[in-house]
C-alpha cells in the first residue's frame, strides 16, 4: 500500500516536472530573434539574450547548453550576433559566449565539454594586468565562423577570430587559436595541421 503510494506520489511530480521543463523550453523558443522547426533543447540549459540568437532547422543540443549574447557589461555596449545553421547538434556541456559574432553553418556535429567565443577578458598589456581579471573590459580580436559539415571533437576550445573551413575536423582537447582551412584535420595545444582530408 505504502509502496503504490509512493509510486504514484513520484509519477505525479515526475510528470509535473516534465511539463514545467516543457513551459520553459516552449518559452524561451518565443524568445529567439528565429528558430527553425524540431528545435531540441536539454534540460538544465542557460541562455542569456535569446534575441540576438538565430537557429535552423533540426537543432539539437543536449544537458547543460549555455549560450551568452552579452550586449553590455560593465559600462560596455555590443551588438552580438549568433547564427546556428541547420542540423547542427551539440552532445553535452557546450558553452557559447560571443559579443561579437559566431556563426557555425549547417550539417555540424559536437562533441561534449566545448568552448567557443569571440572575446576575452581584456588582454595582457600591463595596463590590464593591473585590474583584477573579473573587471577587465570584455575586448573581441574577431568574429568566428564555423563552415558546413565541420566536426568538433571532445573538450574542444575555439578562441577569437578563427574560421574552421568545411568539412573539416578538430580534434579532441584542442585549442584552436587560428584559422583552419577546408577539408582539415587540426589538432593539439594549440590546434595545428595534421593532415589533408581530400
Amino acid at each position: 500500500m505504502i509502496r503504490t503510494i509512493k509510486n504514484k506520489i513520484l509519477k505525479y511530480l515526475f510528470s509535473h516536472f516534465e511539463q514545467f521543463e516543457q513551459n520553459k523550453k516552449t518559452a524561451l523558443v518565443a524568445k529567439f530573434k528565429q528558430v527553425g522547426k524540431n528545435f531540441q533543447i536539454g534540460k538544465d540549459f542557460s541562455v542569456h539574450n535569446p534575441k540576438y540568437m538565430e537557429f535552423g532547422t533540426d537543432f539539437s543540443a543536449l544537458e547543460r547548453f549555455r549560450i551568452e549574447a552579452w550586449d553590455y557589461f560593465q559600462g560596455q555596449n555590443f551588438t552580438p550576433k549568433i547564427k546556428i545553421g541547420n542540423n547542427v547538434i551539440f552532445n553535452t556541456d557546450i558553452h557559447i559566449g560571443c559579443i561579437n559574432q559566431i556563426e557555425i553553418g549547417d550539417n555540424c556535429l559536437f562533441a561534449s565539454r566545448i568552448y567557443i567565443t569571440d572575446h576575452h577578458h581584456g588582454d595582457t598589456s600591463e595596463g590590464m594586468i593591473a585590474i583584477i581579471p573579473a573587471k577587465r573590459p570584455l575586448i573581441s580580436k574577431g568574429a568566428v565562423k564555423i563552415e558546413n559539415n565541420v566536426w568538433v571533437g571532445e573538450g574542444v576550445v575555439i578562441m577569437p577570430g578563427v574560421t574552421i573551413g568545411e568539412n573539416s575536423i578538430i580534434g579532441a582537447n584542442s585549442v584552436v587559436t587560428k584559422s583552419v582551412p577546408k577539408n582539415s584535420v587540426f589538432a593539439g595545444i594549440p590546434a595545428k595541421f595534421i593532415k589533408q582530408l581530400v
